[in-house]
């Protein structure tokens, strides 16, 4: 089956934030704003891409959707930092009802007379470098359920939420249902609705559902500038720093080099 992840990069859409931050300049501002777009690079650099360049199945498509009016700075060091990576396009679009785009993005780059795996993808997030491969094989395991539904959600919920800094990572072990990374959606031939037609906590309300728990599959990055934290009652999380035990499980398990991660951090 063909094998599509979305990524949005900043894009300005119209919806889609939890939250809203006025017209389309006043979104634009904030989302360009020099302190939050560069710990965007930061993590998709050093949390996001390391995972994805490794995976034991590369038979996969990243497309990483972008405004239109990203800055050409901006677009310049992300077509940088995705050189080499082979799956990695980069889609620009003009602003847009943001499921709306999204479900057109992913449309436009798969064979809708075939099925098709899709999972969405932040940049500040991480998969284990065998999800790929994990999904295919919860897919063919589940073949029957496929077959007979328009849409199936395919649901890894054991992971970690890290954070990355000068020092290296902080992370602590999370199981979350519907967590909205390393979630997945199996869409039959011809159905044109994606994993971006839904919110990613409320998949279970709308089709069949196969959960995953038996390893850490994805890390779920933490950072000031994470949308939901934008809310004024949420609070900080304290993440306990990871020891050398860590830092290597996560090297085997997802690519991050804690050492990179601090090199990134400390250069910035």
């Amino acid at each position: 089956m063909q094998v599509i992840g979305l990524c949005r990069f900043s894009y300005p859409a119209e919806g889609g934030f939890q939250v809203e931050y006025g017209g389309l300049k006043e979104r634009q501002d904030y989302l360009y704003s020099p302190a939050r777009i560069e710990e965007r690079f930061r993590q998709f650099e050093t949390i996001c891409l390391p995972g994805l360049k490794a995976q034991t199945d590369p038979d996969f498509l990243f497309l990483v959707l972008v405004g239109e009016s990203l800055p050409a700075p901006y677009a310049e060091r992300l077509t940088r930092l995705l050189e080499g990576f082979a799956q990695a396009r980069i889609v620009a679009r003009p602003p847009g009802p943001h499921r709306k785009v999204c479900q057109d993005v992913i449309n436009r780059a798969r064979d809708l007379d075939q099925p098709c795996l899709q999972f969405r993808h932040d940049d500040d997030d991480a998969v284990a470098v065998t999800y790929v491969e994990r999904l295919r094989g919860a897919a063919q395991s589940c073949k029957g359920l496929l077959e007979n539904n328009g849409l199936v959600a395919i649901d890894f919920n054991r992971g970690y939420i890290a954070r990355p800094d000068a020092q290296g990572l902080a992370a602590e072990p999370n199981l979350t249902p519907f967590y909205g990374v390393a979630l997945a959606v199996a869409a039959q031939a011809g159905v044109r609705q994606t994993i971006m037609n839904f919110g990613h906590n409320r998949l279970n309300q709308f089709m069949p559902t196969i959960s995953q728990t038996d390893s850490p599959m994805y890390v779920r990055g933490h950072n000031d500038h994470n949308d939901s934290r934008q809310k004024k009652h949420v609070k900080p999380i304290e993440l306990p720093r990871l020891n050398a035990a860590g830092e290597a499980k996560f090297r085997r398990i997802f690519a991050i080099d804690a050492d990179h991660v601090r090199q990134v951090y400390s250069n910035t």
